[in-house]
């Protein structure tokens, strides 16, 4: 089944498409699509940690997954227990992974930004009996605070941390990894083969721009197909070398890119702890990746290096943009410029593990610049009204999504489940859509971005795509700000290229008569940096919220 294939086409002339049936869903569980990849290709290189200088193969690879699995066995941790990990891109994480899934235990994906308030709320409402810790990152010191909230935690029974120093009240990890000859791989295997493929094994928690964040909780089933699915879209196999700048912590490191590699047997390349961009492309140029996953803010630091000349990428292919819409001018000069003639753009949200539409290898340009592709195989997707209805295709509305990707749920939290998922196994994206007839999916933008100016509906993203076209504009992102005449009006904050200036007026001009009046920024800023998370998505709550304190400040001096 490729995106190409009829089975999405939208149904009725409404906007709901199913994707196709093939190939069957897998039943196997993360330690099994780990197992079968080592079968298949244990000798080729696998893993590669440029900072820590690990280079491990398959079989290699699997032999520090059961000497970790088999610590956590001995000292106590049981199928069902969740163990947190804490930490940016290191090999540890990838082999707490695979450890915890092998014996059962659900990991807890635990942000690396962080600190001690979202710490303590993550670790007691998931209840985790240990985590796993990087001693710090940046002027961060996560042994200190994992100390200060312990004592609140009656639950948490280990802490094991990185590195070669020792904590009081605390492991270090190296001295829970068993000798490989003390592995009993035999009652490791038994256990395996006690869990199921729907076994909760995984908690992701969500950003949480507007209150707690919420802890998704995903099985093998979820996740391993996914990335199998995922895989497929690329077309990767076992020659393939994946670059991973995106974080382990979030769906897009870890299934998108890791879980994909194992399902196909790519290799995995990771450049640093943190995202660099020249870091980046001395990994793809020096490891020859052959493909590479970023947000677009990722991509855009890449293409803006100082540098970028003197990296041969001309060994790359393909991978993916994800993680937030990506201008269309940013795509164009990414295949142009970084030899990604292949590259995909894939769209979901971490409680649908994570992916549920992508574009294929094959997908003309335009389609991959302007739309999100097609919906994955076995996923059903339609886009409503306020009231539920399915809209005619071409007409925006929310976008719902159900199948095997949807999560079980959030993490003791009923309430903001079924406000999530609906009737039927429907999940709510909150997000506004289109479906062409040819069953290609456009995101506008979030259903909170809306914004109405005196009865209009204005989508930022239209907007945004259009302001890039400005040769000055850099980076721009569009949301709407209380005001009294029309109940909102139009925002932009801009970042212009470097060595480049403009004013207010300079902008309005470029919009005048090229898009309708209602959508020309009242409100515009130049900015030097945009409020974003740690995977690179720009926080607009956190813009609108600046903005809105502004202006009322304005408006009191001038009462």
């Amino acid at each position: 089944m490729t995106p190409q294939d009829p089975g999405v086409l939208p149904l009725h002339g409404l906007s709901h498409v199913r994707g196709g049936t093939q190939p069957p869903l897998s039943e196997r569980t993360l330690a099994g699509l780990l197992r079968e990849t080592v079968r298949r290709v244990g000798d080729r290189e696998a893993v590669v940690f440029r900072e820590q200088g690990v280079r491990w193969t398959w079989r290699q690879f699997s032999v520090e997954v059961d000497r970790l699995a088999a610590g956590l066995r001995a000292l106590g941790l049981r199928p069902g227990d969740r163990l947190g990990i804490w930490s940016p891109n290191r090999v540890e994480w990838l082999v707490t992974q695979f450890a915890t899934a092998r014996i059962g235990i659900v990991l807890v994906n635990i942000n690396p930004a962080y600190r001690l308030a979202e710490l303590e709320y993550a670790l007691q409402l998931s209840g985790c009996r240990a985590v796993i810790a990087a001693e710090r990152l940046r002027t961060a010191d996560y042994l200190a605070m994992l100390q200060t909230v312990k004592p609140k935690l009656p639950a948490l029974e280990f802490v094991l941390r990185m590195g070669e120093g020792r904590t009081p009240g605390m492991l270090r990890y190296a001295d829970v990894l068993l000798a490989p000859e003390a592995v009993d791989v035999a009652a490791l295997d038994a256990l395996e083969a006690t869990l199921g493929c729907h076994d909760p094994i995984n908690i992701q928690f969500t950003s949480g721009t507007t209150g707690h964040p919420k802890g998704a909780t995903l099985t093998h089933h979820n996740i391993v197909n996914n990335a199998i699915a995922v895989a497929q879209a690329m077309r990767f196999g076992e020659a393939d070398r994946l670059c991973i700048p995106v974080p382990l912590y979030h769906c897009f490191g870890m299934v998108l890119a890791v879980l994909a590699c194992v399902a196909s047997g790519a290799a995995m390349v990771f450049p640093g702890e943190v995202f660099d961009a020249g870091a980046t492309l001395a990994a793809v140029s020096e490891e020859r990746c052959t493909a590479l996953h970023g947000v677009p803010t990722m991509f855009i630091a890449e293409l803006d290096h100082p540098e970028f000349e003197r990296f041969d990428l001309s060994c790359l292919r393909t991978g993916i943009m994800a993680g937030s819409p990506c201008p269309i001018e940013t795509m164009k000069k990414v295949v142009a410029r970084m030899s990604l003639r292949e590259i995909t753009i894939a769209y979901g949200m971490t409680e649908t593990s994570p992916v549920s539409f992508q574009s294929s290898f094959d997908d003309p340009l335009e389609r991959r610049v302007t739309t999100v592709g097609r919906v994955q195989p076995h996923v059903e997707a339609k886009v409503v009204d306020a009231d539920g209805r399915t809209v005619p295709v071409g007409t925006p509305g929310e976008l719902w999504t159900r199948g095997y990707l949807v999560m079980q749920g959030y993490w003791g939290d009923e309430a903001r489940t079924r406000e999530a998922i609906v009737e039927g196994g429907w999940m709510r994206t909150g997000d506004l859509a289109t479906l062409d007839a040819e069953g290609y999916c456009n995101i506008v933008g979030r259903v909170k971005d809306m914004l109405i100016r005196g009865g209009e509906n204005i989508y930022p993203r239209e907007i945004e795509e259009f302001l890039f076209r400005h040769p000055k504009v850099q980076s721009v992102q569009v949301f709407g700000v209380p005001d009294r005449k029309y109940g909102e009006e139009v925002c932009a904050w801009i970042m212009l290229r470097l060595g480049e200036r403009a004013d207010v007026e300079e902008i309005q001009a470029f919009c005048r008569d090229q898009i309708a009046h209602y959508k020309i920024p009242r409100h515009i800023r130049f900015v030097t940096e945009m409020p974003m998370t740690i995977t690179g998505k720009v926080q607009k709550f956190m813009m609108r919220r600046a903005m809105a304190e502004e202006l009322a400040r304005d408006e009191d001096r001038t009462a």
